[in-house]
C-alpha cells in the first residue's frame, strides 16, 4: 500500500464542474496530490458513476489514491481505493465489513477519544478540522491546533488536516506533526492549480 502522506484534494460541485473536473484534477495530481476525494453531496450515484471511474483511472496513472466521500454503495461500485465517512455517514463496523482491505478515512473534527476510538476499529487515517475558517463549511467550529500534537502521541495511524488551508498555514500543520493537508478552495481556485499543488507538495520533502 502506498503511503498516505502529503497532499490530498477534494472536488467540490462548484470550484470543479463537471465539464472540468478531469482536467483540474489531472492538474493537481501533476502537481503531486496523493489523494483524491470525489466529494459531491448533491447528484445521484448514477450522474457519478462515469465521472468516478475516470476519476480512479486518473489517479491510478498517477500513483494516486482515489476515494469517495460518504457513499460506501459508490466506492464499491466504483472499487474506489477507499472512502471517507463523516458524523452523520455510515458506521465504521459496516464500512468495514462492506469495504474489506480498503481505505477507511474518518472526521473527528476535534474529537481526540473519537480518533483513537476509530483507529481501534480500524480506521486507515483520521481528520482534523476546520483549523481555520473555511469557506466551503462556513459552520464548521474551529479546532485547536494543540490537537495535531496530541493526536500524534496516542495515534499509529496518519493525521489529516482540513479546513480554510492556505499553503503558509498547511505548512504550520505540518509542522506540528500533520500527515495530510486536505485542500479545497486553495488549490481549484489558484491561478495554476499544479503549480499550487506543487507547493502544498514541498512541505513534505
Amino acid at each position: 500500500m502506498l503511503k498516505l502522506k502529503g497532499l490530498y484534494v477534494i472536488t467540490d460541485e462548484k470550484l470543479t464542474p463537471y465539464e472540468k473536473i478531469l482536467e483540474m484534477v489531472e492538474e493537481a495530481l501533476n502537481g503531486g496530490a496523493c489523494v483524491v476525494q470525489l466529494r459531491d453531496k448533491t447528484n445521484s450515484d448514477n450522474f457519478l458513476l462515469p465521472y468516478g471511474f475516470l476519476l480512479k483511472e486518473l489517479c491510478e496513472k498517477y500513483n494516486a489514491y482515489f476515494i469517495v466521500n460518504d457513499r460506501v454503495d459508490l466506492a464499491m461500485k466504483l472499487d474506489a481505493h477507499g472512502v471517507h465517512i463523516g458524523k452523520e455517514d455510515a458506521d465504521i463496523s459496516e464500512v468495514k465489513e462492506k469495504l474489506k482491505n480498503k481505505i477507511i478515512g474518518v472526521s473527528c473534527y476535534g474529537d481526540i477519544k473519537k480518533a483513537k476510538n476509530m483507529e481501534s476499529l480500524g480506521a486507515c487515517y483520521v481528520a482534523f478540522g476546520s483549523f481555520y475558517y473555511s469557506p466551503t463549511k462556513p459552520q464548521a467550529e474551529i479546532v485547536d491546533k494543540s490537537i495535531i500534537i496530541e493526536a500524534k502521541k496516542i495515534l499509529s495511524i496518519p493525521v489529516c488536516v482540513i479546513g480554510g488551508l492556505n499553503v503558509e498555514r498547511a505548512k504550520e500543520l505540518v509542522n506540528l506533526g500533520a500527515d495530510i493537508v486536505a485542500v479545497v478552495s486553495d488549490i481549484w481556485t489558484a491561478p495554476s492549480i499544479r503549480e499550487r499543488a506543487k507547493e502544498y507538495k514541498n512541505l513534505f520533502t
